[in-house]
């Protein structure tokens, strides 16, 4: 077993369905007079922009000019390339650190609307473009940015003989800057943050037998929590970061259960003889979804945990699977299914309105978790035989592919905000 470590291949973004009307925005090269740097903070601000569906940034050829202060602006210029907004900054070096400031200005009215400036070391140079990012798109949007998240995800290779390598791997959000986590000759499964984004519970075939781990991200600390008979599976944080719903066969049947990480206490929160799997937890903490075939086929299932009440939440289709709802918690999304014989895709699930809107188009689309913001989801599916993540966002209109070289991909999880 290896502790933290660096991923020898990044994952690369293929757009594959773009989205309508996107807003023209110009992401100037920042002023920068050193010696080259080993990242170019306004092209990954250009490129995070663009990730999100929203924006169309404007190819630096197009631009008539570079400004870089106020004063240089020509808004006729921007005008007539029909930009509607701008963005401009500046980069210098004080000591070991790097300090940018950025301004961004509304074409139409000639009127700088947001400024501001972020320091950062030389490995923190995607730190201050992804923070850039994220300022402009709350400031146009209204929605908090979710650039300088971050995601997890199992990556597999396979051997003659039956052989394998896994690897559990933290990445950007934009698949840049991948750490190993954790390398195993044996399967990694169901990696989940918890809320303050600072570890990672898991589930590791590495004894032979399924066994859940937690992980300390920044010092590689790993600690095994106790194993029952049978499945130990599908560990899902609490918001207070105190428990973890899980799913144990202990007692002959898989069933959720809830553990205590302070006292260990394990207390038991489905009776069924149905299975009762992939539990997570409701964003006020209050309540747990999961899936389970009670009613004769898989759906998904809300538990009030005061109460014990539960209720179900999905009707359309004959299959829901793995849901997680958005942070404002009408919306949930699923693995999905229309019908028998039909392919399993990522639907969305309006739980005001009882709508459900396919979010893809492909076969076998499976593990779905939810950006921070809601804007997004990410997913693992299939793209020439290999494993692949895809990320769509919620209203369907906007896909982009992250292929691993290193192998097939699966198993993502959008982390929370980090800050």
């Amino acid at each position: 077993m290896l502790s933290v470590s660096l991923a020898h291949a990044e994952l690369t973004i293929e757009i594959t369905k773009g989205a309508d009307n996107p807003t023209p925005i110009a992401i100037v090269p920042m002023q920068w007079q050193g010696s080259p740097l080993s990242e170019d903070i306004s092209q990954i601000v250009s490129d995070d922009l663009k990730r999100s569906g929203q924006f169309a940034p404007l190819e630096r050829g197009r631009m008539l000019n570079w400004p870089y202060q106020q004063d240089q602006i020509f808004y006729r210029d921007w005008t007539i390339l029909k930009q509607q907004y701008l963005v401009i900054g500046r980069l210098t070096q004080q000591g070991s650190q790097y300090h940018a400031e950025f301004e961004l200005y509304d074409v139409a009215h000639e009127q700088r609307i947001l400024s501001g400036q972020v320091n950062g070391g030389q490995n923190n140079l995607r730190d201050i473009a992804h923070y850039i990012s994220d300022q402009i798109y709350q400031k146009l949007t209204g929605i908090r940015g979710a650039f300088s998240t971050r995601i997890a995800y199992v990556s597999a290779q396979h051997f003659a003989g039956g052989k394998g390598k896994y690897r559990l791997i933290v990445a950007d959000a934009d698949g840049a800057r991948p750490r190993t986590i954790l390398e195993s000759n044996e399967p990694i499964l169901s990696p989940s943050w918890s809320h303050d984004g600072k570890k990672l519970a898991y589930v590791s075939f590495e004894t032979t037998r399924p066994a859940i781990y937690i992980q300390n991200l920044s010092t590689g600390q790993r600690q095994r929590l106790k194993s029952f008979p049978g499945l130990n599976g599908a560990p899902a944080w609490s918001v207070d970061g105190n428990k973890l719903a899980l799913v144990l066969s202990k007692d002959g049947n898989a069933e959720i259960y809830q553990l205590n990480l302070g006292n260990l206490d394990l207390k038991r929160l489905t009776h069924q003889f149905s299975i009762d799997t992939e539990p997570s937890y409701t964003p006020d903490g209050r309540g747990l979804i999961f899936t389970s075939d009670r009613g004769g086929q898989p759906q998904i299932y809300k538990m009030n945990l005061a109460s014990g009440d539960v209720q179900r939440l999905t009707f359309v289709g004959n299959y829901n699977a793995k849901g997680e709802l958005s942070q404002d918690g009408r919306f949930l999304v699923t693995v999905h299914r229309e019908s028998r014989g039909a392919s399993f895709h990522v639907a969305v699930h309006d739980l005001q309105t009882g709508r459900v809107t396919p979010l893809t188009e492909s076969n076998l689309d499976e593990s779905p978790s939810i950006a921070p913001n809601g804007t997004m989801v990410i997913y693992a599916t299939k793209e020439g035989g290999k494993g692949v993540l895809s990320v769509v966002s919620m209203d369907g209109r906007f896909k982009y592919v992250l292929p691993d070289a290193t192998g097939d991909v699966r198993e993502p999880a959008w982390s929370p905000y980090l800050n």
